[in-house]
């Protein structure tokens, strides 16, 4: 009787599924974690662009940007980051001038000081002109890896020249 059941095999195939479960199981949380960090990538990638391009849109003498303007501005943030929450998602945006020496400073911005200098990447520092820079930056957290790589922050940013004018003004009170 012993002989016989140390030559069985009815039970291997089981044994080794119930080996194998929790690898594919990790393997699938971890694959839904991967993918909802590439949609909300993707999303913080679509928003930043969407930032810079209504920026782009006003100019320097008929449309400059009021706060109210702004505020919506940044608000469209939220509305591309739909249906995820926009609550962990930052957003900015930021005038960059360029003087005839390449000298890039910031003349307005959201979130930095106007007049301080900005670190341009050489290629972009043509002189005596304006880009409009923007960022979007969301703090992703795993729904199942959260305890393995903790918060993972995403972000995108993008320099585009201004559309209708050389440059676009901004009051603020």
């Amino acid at each position: 009787m012993h002989r016989r059941f140390i030559a069985s095999t009815g039970g291997v195939a089981g044994i080794e599924f119930g080996m194998i479960l929790p690898l594919l199981i990790g393997l699938l949380l971890a694959f839904y974690d991967a993918g909802t960090a590439v949609a909300f990538y993707t999303k913080t990638h679509f928003a930043t662009a969407t930032l810079a391009q209504i920026t782009n849109q006003y100019n320097s003498t008929s449309e400059p940007i009021h706060d109210t303007d702004m505020a919506q501005i940044l608000g469209a943030t939220a509305a591309v980051l739909a249906p995820y929450s926009s609550t962990p998602a930052t957003s900015n945006v930021s005038q960059i001038a360029i003087s005839s020496s390449g000298a890039a400073t910031v003349s307005w911005s959201t979130n930095r000081t106007p007049g301080s200098s900005f670190p341009l990447p050489s290629a972009l520092a043509v002189p005596n002109s304006y880009l409009i820079y923007a960022t979007v930056s969301y703090t992703f957290t795993p729904a199942f890896g959260s305890f393995i790589t903790g918060p993972i922050t995403l972000s995108d940013s993008i320099y585009v020249s201004p559309r209708n004018s050389a440059f676009v003004a901004r009051i603020s009170p």
